[in-house]
């Protein structure tokens, strides 16, 4: 199987932050959290204080004012547009995405697109996680959890923070826009929040 992290992968850009950003728009009583959402931003990226698990859970709260499944389904309608075109070019059934996006936001393309979805397991209506944020080391547990047996044909990512996938690849593969390239093992993100 291939294995691809998602935003900013084969997807073009933050897909959680475009549809923060569409269900702020859409649901006026979603603006109501921005100030929280702003806290608990400078709490965890400007003084480093908690993990990102709970920072994203805290962010994640916007979603008691929103539609749920009528927003997601909305929310791909206006960007299954922002799917890579390198990706759609040499995509296989046997496909298997690992992502720290929300999972409600991404099982939705399993039908659409035809490959597997591991990502943060978030409710829809609350924000809360069930386990931790799907990142780093823990897609790897993920990965495992859910095939014990995998073998990795080759991964892609747009971020060496993903090193742990990348070890476990017959190759592996950095994605840069439309353009990829050979992982450099050589390179490793220091001090990785998780």
């Amino acid at each position: 199987m291939n294995v691809f992290d998602f935003d900013k992968t084969i997807f073009d850009g933050d897909s959680t932050m475009a549809f923060v950003k569409f269900c702020m728009k859409k649901h006026k009583k979603a603006l109501l959290y921005l100030p929280r959402i702003g806290f608990v931003s400078l709490k965890y990226y400007l003084f480093h204080i908690g993990d990102k698990t709970a920072f994203k859970e805290r962010m994640y709260t916007f979603l008691k004012a929103c539609d749920g499944e009528r927003d997601v389904a909305e929310f791909w309608e206006k960007h299954i547009g922002g799917m890579k075109r390198f990706y759609l070019e040499m995509k296989r059934p046997d496909d298997l995405i690992i992502s720290a996006s929300p999972e409600f936001l991404l099982k939705p393309l399993e039908k659409k697109l035809g490959f597997t979805v591991i990502a943060s397991k978030v409710d829809i209506h609350t924000g809360k996680y069930t386990g931790k944020n799907c990142y780093h080391a823990e897609k790897v547990r993920r990965l495992h959890e859910q095939f014990p047996d995998a073998k990795i044909e080759a991964f892609y990512s747009d971020s060496y923070s993903d090193e742990p996938l990348a070890l476990l690849a017959e190759r592996a593969y950095i994605v840069d826009g439309e353009t990829i390239t050979n992982w450099d093992f050589n390179i490793h993100k220091k001090h990785l929040r998780t």
